[in-house]
């Protein structure tokens, strides 16, 4: 189950953050995003020392925890994507499927004339469109 989702900015700023569970765990969570963007920096700054190439956004397994797993995407502009999961069989191929949706529903999202580059997600309909996503998460590997 998709516990949290996040889109950083490529300074490294919140553009949206968002838990899927309760509110006691949101802190923890925004840690937890937090946290992944050494791993993130740490993954681009050395290409030679981890797996993904410099053309690969998909950046795979950032780092397990205790109870989490968490995924992280990059995209041609440095905008970070962070996935954090409590699922502990997750496959490649499902992430890579929500990164990619996730991914065209933040271009649909940034591409509005009325939003400011740089500046939080306020979009009701991106919103929706993560929540739709995220409740479909893994349901095409269930069939």
């Amino acid at each position: 189950m998709i516990v949290c989702v996040a889109v950083v900015g490529h300074q490294n700023n919140p553009l949206y953050i968002q838990s899927f569970t309760d509110a006691d765990d949101a802190l923890k969570l925004h840690h937890i995003v937090h946290c992944s963007l050494d791993v993130v920096d740490e993954r681009v700054n050395n290409p030679k020392k981890s797996g993904p190439t410099l053309n690969d956004t998909f950046l795979g397994l950032l780092y397990p925890t205790e109870n989490y797993k968490v995924y992280g995407y990059l995209t041609n502009t440095k905008v970070k994507f962070i996935l954090v999961t409590t699922d502990l069989d997750v496959r490649d191929a499902d992430v890579r499927n929500f990164f990619r949706r996730f991914h065209a529903a933040y271009v649909d999202a940034v591409s509005n004339p009325f939003h400011v580059p740089g500046k939080k997600i306020t979009s009701r309909t991106f919103a929706d469109r993560v929540s739709t996503i995220v409740n479909s998460f893994g349901l095409s590997s269930a069939a």
